[in-house]
């Protein structure tokens, strides 16, 4: 039996995809949680072989929690389910160690696929998005420099599309501000723009807040 967490922090969410593994024959759902606090504290009592991970989890952004979940239980294979730019996130996250990554506008018979596919050590992305990512178009340059970033260097550019002050970003991410200040030249030199004005703006208009 296929065991299933999700991490959602909607529960008409949680509702939904546990209604749709719950209805598939060799899947188990053994528990849903809306925080990083209730994910580790569930983990602590059940080991699921899935965890679906919401990119926008509350307390602990995506990225990070999934690199928490690589250190401590890197035999679950984590599958981030986001309704954030997937022609930007997607990639990363995979970098970071997660097996798939599938948007919230996909098909629900997508989550069974791709939760089947991460179970079985593969990686799972869907095929469209697997040409978007190959081929791009000339409108999608923006695009393409966004996905030469680092998954640090997304991970610190969100937060600062935020409106999180470098104080709160090295809080959140555990670096000091000075190396935040390196961080935000080094994308402001990557995405040729000459202030943080101009920064937040690309970011904003693709959909990284």
């Amino acid at each position: 039996m296929l065991k299933v967490l999700i991490a959602d922090n909607h529960p008409i969410v949680r509702t939904g995809i546990e209604h749709v593994l719950s209805s598939v024959s060799g899947i188990e759902v053994v528990g849903t949680v809306g925080t990083t606090t209730e994910l580790f504290n569930k983990l602590k009592k059940i080991t699921p072989d899935v965890i679906i991970l919401e990119m926008d989890i509350p307390e602990i952004n995506g990225i990070a929690t999934l690199r928490n979940l690589k250190q401590e239980y890197p035999d679950i294979k984590v599958l981030i389910f986001s309704g954030q730019s997937d022609d930007v996130y997607a990639m990363s996250t995979i970098r970071a160690g997660a097996f798939g990554y599938l948007s919230k506008t996909a098909e629900l018979d997508f989550i069974v696929a791709a939760v089947k596919k991460v179970a079985d050590g593969n990686t799972f992305i869907t095929n469209d998005l697997a040409q978007r990512l190959v081929f791009d178009e000339g409108t999608q340059k923006p695009r393409r420099l966004f996905r030469k970033l680092s998954v640090r260097e997304l991970e610190i550019l969100k937060l600062l599309a935020r409106g999180k002050r470098n104080k709160e970003v090295a809080q959140e991410l555990n670096l000091n501000e000075k190396t935040i200040s390196t961080y935000k030249a080094r994308l402001m030199k990557k995405l040729n723009v000459e202030n943080m004005v101009d920064l937040l703006q690309q970011a904003k208009a693709l959909e990284l807040y």
